[in-house]
């Protein structure tokens, strides 16, 4: 959020209703490194991202490592966390036989998207890593791998990719297109819309918080040079402190149903005939 107010103290507030930046990129983009260690430099995201996976770490490590019978709120908070994504997820949408073989994985990606989601709102931070394309992208591309050498290994290569290139329960004159719709939908669809899907909510909502918060602060920061026109200000801040709250819904959202989904593809190629 620094640099946009940099370059909106370079606006007219005079003249333009709200000052944006010339280029958003700004607001994703950290090419300057905070610290190196050794040839490896650590950006903001970079920190960020293992910012995130020591957090992940902490919340499990502290939440579950006693296992008392009466827990504290905070390990009561984890544990009811953990549990539904072991019963509601893995073991609800994959079934109790396979769910818990892909739970770990779920379970990780969950907490992973979640505090990295809920940087968004986090004071200080105010920047989602999955607003990052990369991250979401190879979040979704190791879904996409597991389901589809799940899909392989469980039915074979025959079974698996052409009774979906060539179904039979559909009428034999529309069996190529509903078969190339099926292999376009399975092996490319997926990855490119989970990514996609998190990756614009991320950044729509990144971007509002930022102009909204950062604009109405500007403009009562001039109330001594644009006079009543400060009051503009007051009325962003408020929208932007609404928009605040939900976009803590979706972050919490957003990571559901990432996990949600990549236990759904998981599922359909362990079964592929449901």
């Amino acid at each position: 959020m620094g640099e946009v107010m940099i370059l909106a103290i370079d606006c007219d507030l005079e003249a333009e209703v709200i000052c944006a930046p010339t280029d958003v990129n700004s607001l994703f983009e950290f090419t300057t490194p905070l610290f190196s260690i050794g040839g490896f430099h650590f950006t903001r995201t970079v920190f960020l991202i293992f910012a995130a996976m020591a957090i992940v770490l902490g919340l499990l490590y502290f939440g579950l490592r006693r296992g008392q019978l009466v827990p504290s709120k905070y390990e009561l908070a984890i544990e009811s966390l953990v549990g539904f994504v072991r019963d509601d997820i893995a073991k609800g949408v994959i079934g109790p036989v396979h769910g818990m073989r892909y739970f770990p994985y779920l379970l990780s990606v969950f907490f992973f998207l979640l505090v990295g989601n809920l940087f968004k709102v986090t004071p200080l931070v105010n920047f989602p890593i999955s607003s990052r394309m990369a991250l979401s992208g190879f979040l979704a591309i190791l879904t996409w791998v597991i389901f589809v050498f799940v899909g392989f290994a469980k039915n074979g290569f025959k079974h698996y990719f052409f009774d979906a290139l060539w179904p039979k329960s559909v009428p034999i004159a529309m069996r190529w297109l509903v078969g190339l719709i099926e292999i376009v939908s399975t092996f490319v669809l997926r990855p490119v819309t989970l990514a996609v899907r998190l990756f614009a909510n991320m950044v729509a909502g990144h971007l509002m918080l930022t102009l909204l918060l950062v604009s109405g602060l500007l403009f009562v920061a001039g109330v001594g040079d644009i006079g009543l026109k400060a009051g503009i200000g007051v009325i962003w801040f408020a929208f932007g402190l609404a928009i605040w709250i939900f976009e803590f819904v979706v972050a919490v959202l957003q990571a559901y149903i990432f996990t949600l989904l990549s236990a759904v593809y998981i599922q359909t190629s362990l079964e592929p005939a449901h």
